[in-house]
């Protein structure tokens, strides 16, 4: 009896020890997760702004822009430099911009040492010059896409999308805006100086081990990668000086898995006046809006002579429980930019009633229903394939993707070469920020979406475009299917996997 009272001491002692360790881990873990920046930048570097891209026209009127994807090295801090990629420069890309209606062609030269892809998020365009993973460049080739120009004002943007690589190509620094433009946004009284005051706000988290990029996945981060401060345009701890007095932000997420929630430090309101896909029908008088990778937002804020605030990304509790809320970043916050308003500040006409008129269907006239259960395995159960078509929509059809994330973390959905209305949130009407055209939408836990989306094409039966969670970590996972748009009746064709498989499977048109 003496040894096996021995014998269970030892045992209960070493049990003990271990759950004390994990115990001491798990505290460890859990205080060092949580970041905040709150009354800690300096603002002391000026916001840098990403050039507008030079172009040139053609005899047939094409508007030509050259891009070439680089490597390099940046200063984000003084007397550090640190490798990056960039188009046409170090860091980050120029901005483009066009007009509706507009042929455009962008000659791409991949500079690399490695092959990547140029995606035009938000844009429609036919499959073949959408930018997916089924259009490489590879390292020292050319690639040029062109495409009319056919849908309304927008702020859009441009980055990689290899299949399994699109994380690290973006973040070492591949990406950069693309601004739509039309006959109502050229009338309308919105700010619209570039750069002065109507800014482009590219808002990313990084880390630095050293001079050098540090995008290790920590332990428990279940959503990619997250760092531990945010910069604007490739600037560190940013201010910018504005002389109006309404100011413009082109607000896009080009972060990896972080999702923000933006407000200003002092609570002021502001209008919301466009989403992913252009302008609102009317403004959104709001506090805050949740902005998660992928999502853009316009808003525009009033300021007031000699004044500063501070755009702030705040903590959030929409995650899900308290694990996820710490481990996913939801409990994070940020000070992301400094407005500086001169002390005498040009006047600014009022910011209008009405902006736009909706470009996406109701989901009145929609001719089939699609379920998509996201899950980090993969959507309804399945992982990406590049030869496997998992949808085949009719050309010239609406129809209505309800989107359920039950998954116990924070997902969201994107869509290519589509814009959408968002119909329900969990059965009921969509918020002020999600009643404007959608290209991508944030899904928390225990969410469901319905979508109404019209596929105007072309047909291509043969080349896919992507629907996928833009945590870049969960794409290149596999968390992404494909689609292709077929005229009514046609077979959706072979897709190219690289290696000349055959598909999978095949599927018809309803």
């Amino acid at each position: 009896m003496s040894r096996i009272k021995r014998v269970l001491i030892v045992v209960v002692s070493i049990v003990t020890v271990v759950a004390i360790a994990l115990g001491g881990l798990l505290l460890w873990l859990w205080s060092g997760s949580q970041v905040s920046t709150v009354g800690k930048e300096s603002f002391d570097n000026e916001l840098a702004i990403p050039p507008l891209a030079r172009s040139s026209i053609d005899k047939d009127g094409t508007r030509v822009f050259d891009l070439r994807m680089q490597a390099g090295e940046k200063q984000f801090k003084k007397g550090q430099r640190t490798s990056t990629w960039g188009f046409n420069g170090d860091y980050l890309g120029p901005t483009l911009r066009a007009e509706r209606g507009e042929k455009v062609r962008v000659r791409i030269r991949n500079g690399l040492r490695e092959a990547s892809t140029v995606h035009w998020h938000g844009m429609h365009l036919p499959a073949k010059m959408d930018g997916g993973p089924h259009q490489t460049v590879a390292a020292g080739a050319d690639w040029s896409p062109q495409w009319t120009v056919d849908q309304p004002a927008a702020t859009l943007w441009y980055h990689p999308h290899p299949h399994g690589a699109t994380e690290e190509h973006v973040r070492r620094g591949l990406a950069g805006m693309f601004i739509l433009d039309d006959d109502r946004s050229a009338r309308s009284a919105l700010p619209k100086r570039y750069g002065v005051d109507d800014l482009p706000v590219i808002v990313q988290d990084v880390k630095f081990d050293g001079a050098d990029f540090d995008h290790g996945h920590r332990m428990m981060q279940n959503v990619g990668f997250l760092g531990d401060r945010t910069m604007v345009n490739g600037t560190l701890s940013p201010h910018r000086e504005v002389a109006d007095g309404l100011i413009r932000l082109r607000l896009l997420n080009a972060s990896m898995a972080r999702t923000y929630f933006f407000g200003f430090s002092d609570d002021r309101p502001f209008a919301l006046v466009g989403t992913d896909g252009g302008l609102l029908e009317r403004p959104a008088s709001l506090r805050r809006i949740q902005l998660s990778p992928g999502e853009r937002a316009e808003v525009v804020v009033r300021m007031r002579p000699g004044e500063r605030t501070v755009l702030r990304s705040f903590s959030q509790d929409n995650y899900s429980d308290s694990w996820q809320q710490r481990f996913g970043g939801g409990d994070d916050s940020f000070d992301v930019l400094q407005l500086r308003a001169a002390d005498r500040l040009r006047p600014s006409s009022e910011v209008p009633v009405r902006l736009g008129e909706l470009e996406v269907p109701d989901g009145k006239d929609a001719v089939r229903a699609r379920h998509f259960e996201l899950r980090r395995s993969g959507i309804n159960g399945r992982s990406m394939a590049m030869d496997r078509v998992d949808e085949v929509v009719t050309r010239g059809t609406t129809e209505t993707w309800t989107v359920r994330n039950a998954n116990g973390m924070p997902h969201n959905f994107h869509v290519h070469d589509v814009q959408f209305r968002v119909l329900e949130v969990n059965g009921q009407a969509p918020p002020p920020e999600l009643r404007g055209p959608k290209d991508t939408v944030f899904l928390p836990n225990d969410t469901t979406m319905k979508l109404a989306m019209r596929f105007d094409g072309p047909s291509d039966p043969d080349t896919p475009y992507m629907y996928h969670c833009h945590l870049l970590h969960h794409e290149d996972e596999g968390m992404m299917g494909q689609f292709v748009v077929v005229e009514k009746g046609q077979r959706a064709g072979s897709p190219a996997d690289g290696s000349g498989t055959p598909p999978a499977e095949h599927h018809h048109a309803s």
